[in-house]
Formats: C-alpha cells, structure tokens, sequence
C-alpha cells in the first residue's frame, strides 16, 4: 500500500533538530525530511545528503512540498514562527514549552483553526521508560491510592550555559519552563488539573539572568499532592520518581537512555534503541495480604517514535493527538503565574 508521506522541515538543526527530531522523521516510511534551516553553518548534508539547507525560516516556509513545519527555535520565537508557518499553510509541531502565556497559545490554536492546520505540542517525556515505569506502577493498583508524588529533573551546571536564549531574560526563559515543563506535562497526562498551585523560582549561579531552582506543589481533587522540582544545582543524583500510596512506595532514579543514545548516534530503529540498562530498575515496595513485597521493575523501552506516528495519525487520519488542547492551557496557567517569594 502506497503510503501518503508528511513532507516535513525543521527550523533548526542544532542539538534538537539533530537529536529529536530528524533522526525519527528521516527513519519513519511515514514521512519525507525535505529541509532544515541553517543559518550560518552548513553540516545537515553530512547526515541527510540530499536534505535542502535554507539559509533563513521563510524560506523553508515558501517551500511548497513542505507540509508539516517542526518549530524548535529558541523559545521565545516559538509563538512568532509558529504563526508564520500556519499563515504559510503548513501544520506546525511546537516544541516545549508551547509559549509563554496561556493567551499565546490560545491565538496559535485559534489560528490553526482559522486556516484549516493542525498545531501540535511536542512533549516527547510522556514516552520516556522511566515515566512509563511510574504509569505501569499507577496503573498496578498495587499502592493503593497515591497520597504524595514527587518528580524531579536534576542537572549540575554552575557556569552560565553558551546558549544566550536559555540564559538571559526574555519570555519563557528559566529552568521551570525549560525542564519544568516536562513534568507538569507528565503530570497532567496522569491526573488532569490540578486544583491549587503554588509556584516558586529562584536564582543561585553567579551573575544568573534566570531562574535556575524551582518547584511546583500541586494539589488535585483525589486528594493527591504532587511535588515538581528543577535544578541546575544538584551534584548527587536524587531519586527522580518518588511515590507513595496507601499501600507501599515506589522510587526510581531518571533512567531513560533516549538522549543519550541519540548523542551518541544510535538510530532510534536500532533494536537496543530505549532499552534501560540492566541495573537501572524501579524499586516497588506494597502490602499483600499483611505480607511485606518488594518488586524490582525494569521498564517499558522508551520510544519517542511514538510521538510522530501520532502526528501522522493527527494529520493523515485526524486521530486526536495525545496533548490536548486544554492540557497547554493548564500547564501554562501555572508556568506563568507569579512566583511565590
């Protein structure tokens, strides 16, 4: 059967164009990687021979062939060239975080509609194995109902980064939008709106612009409460996933190798590609029957191809995609509220 393939460009090839995004767009039948944008530095042809490099976005915008545009810009261009491509009549995949104001995001899909074009957030974190570890885990009953969940996304840098958009003031700057975003994304795919959110950044690295310590205490009608942590400052590792039920506990360090693996090169159809190493196992602790069980859990493979077969399904079959519409709307409502000092 003659597949009906999404022409595709990316408006980057940096680390996230050359890392998450046409590595799966030129490995997928689904779809054909015809361009990148390359400013200055010409290097996509050595990966992808007979790619077209465009020196500036509207060019790859007036491409006609294209059809779907993955806008992965720095983040405070993502609204601005988001709306150029939809105005060009082309479906748009918006990296995180979306934009910055829930009223952004808003136009983005108001205008999708009004042309005819489909936007779409690009969470890929909703497909990491350690992630899917804590969903097998909920889905298990084996806790009881959850009481308290804790997630964290760790890093130790204390120079200022050598990415000016990531380090200096401008809108959706920050370690809460940058990596916060992924796990108040994770978190409202397992439980919908929070009830009450309580917001609080601050700055610690010398001669910091941005936020880079935050955390996020979330509150939902179950009773549950959910505690978000990012930082730029932890030297030792913390667990990653902390979940306590009613019944028993789970915990697991961050084990996904996806990016790592694509750093390295390895093709995301390798038959290894997401496989967790053999000693990165989740540890389930639960009552049976008054009897003490613990369980080492070794997760789900991690497979961000996922993400794009649902873009294909969203675009060629209209199949609703996995991030809803309401969903950017309440993870923005509380990225942008003000902080607690």
């Amino acid at each position: 059967m003659t597949v009906n393939k999404i022409v595709t460009g990316v408006l980057s090839y940096g680390m996230s164009g050359r890392v998450f995004h046409t590595p799966f767009i030129a490995n997928n039948d689904r779809f054909e990687l015809r361009a990148v944008v390359e400013r200055s530095t010409k290097k996509a042809h050595i990966d992808y021979p007979s790619i077209i490099s465009y020196d500036r976005v509207e060019e790859l915008l007036a491409d006609e062939a294209i059809e779907l545009v993955i806008v992965n810009t720095p983040n405070d261009t993502h609204v601005a060239f988001a709306k150029q491509a939809l105005l060009a009549g082309k479906h748009v995949l918006i990296e995180k975080p979306f934009a910055p104001t829930v009223a952004e995001a808003k136009e983005l899909f108001d205008l999708g509609r009004k042309v005819g074009k489909f936007v779409l957030p690009y969470h890929n974190r909703r497909f990491d194995s350690d992630f899917n570890s804590l969903k097998s885990v909920l889905e298990s009953n084996k806790l009881g109902e959850p009481v308290e969940l804790h997630l964290r996304f760790d890093r130790y840098r204390a120079e200022i980064g050598q990415k000016v958009f990531k380090e200096t003031k401008r809108p959706a700057a920050g370690i809460l939008f940058d990596l916060g975003s992924h796990l108040l994304d994770q978190v409202i795919s397992l439980f919908g709106k929070p009830i009450s959110a309580v917001k609080r950044t601050s700055i610690h690295r010398k001669d910091s612009e941005v936020d880079d310590f935050a955390t996020l205490l979330l509150t939902f009608d179950q009773g549950l409460t959910v505690y978000i942590t990012v930082s730029m400052l932890v030297l030792e590792s913390q667990y990653s996933f902390l979940l306590h039920g009613t019944n028993g506990t789970f915990v697991k360090n961050r084990t996904d190798v996806q990016e790592n693996q694509l750093l390295a090169g390895v093709s995301p159809i390798d038959d290894h590609y997401g496989e967790e190493n053999e000693d990165a196992l989740g540890l389930l602790t639960y009552l049976e029957h008054d009897n003490l069980i613990s369980e080492q859990l070794k997760a789900l493979k991690g497979d961000y191809m996922q993400l794009f077969d649902a873009v294909y399904e969203q675009i060629r079959n209209n199949r609703a995609y996995f991030v809803t519409e309401e969903q950017i709307y309440w993870q923005l409502e509380i990225l942008e509220q003000p902080s607690l000092c």
